[in-house]
């Protein structure tokens, strides 16, 4: 048994570390293109309409998701969370029981 946890464990991590890279990729993308967008709107009309905003803006909500997801950043339902309501409501059914009898 134990081997097979140090296994899940690697893969874990191994895991993890596709998606770390992952969004490192996605963000060296985003300042290339962003920044190639940037120069192509500053050639063409010279800053009187900043178009290349609205792709920076969309393209890096994406990636602000995209980060909460690899780092597991999520203020509302994260793991934590998740573990403590499993705790809370495991402990009032044994509370609920003991009480019964």
């Amino acid at each position: 048994m134990e081997p097979f946890k140090k296994d899940n464990k690697y893969f874990k991590a191994k895991r993890q570390v596709a998606e770390v890279k992952k969004f490192y990729t996605g963000l060296m993308m985003y300042v290339i293109v962003i920044s190639g967008l940037a120069a192509l709107n500053y050639y063409t009309n010279e800053w009187s309409y900043a178009w290349f905003l609205w792709a920076a803006f969309g393209w890096g909500i994406g990636l602000l998701f995209q980060a909460a997801k690899t780092f597991d950043w999520n203020p509302f339902y994260g793991r934590d969370w998740e573990n403590r309501k499993i705790k809370e409501f495991m402990d009032k059914d044994n509370d609920d029981i003991s009480t019964r009898f």
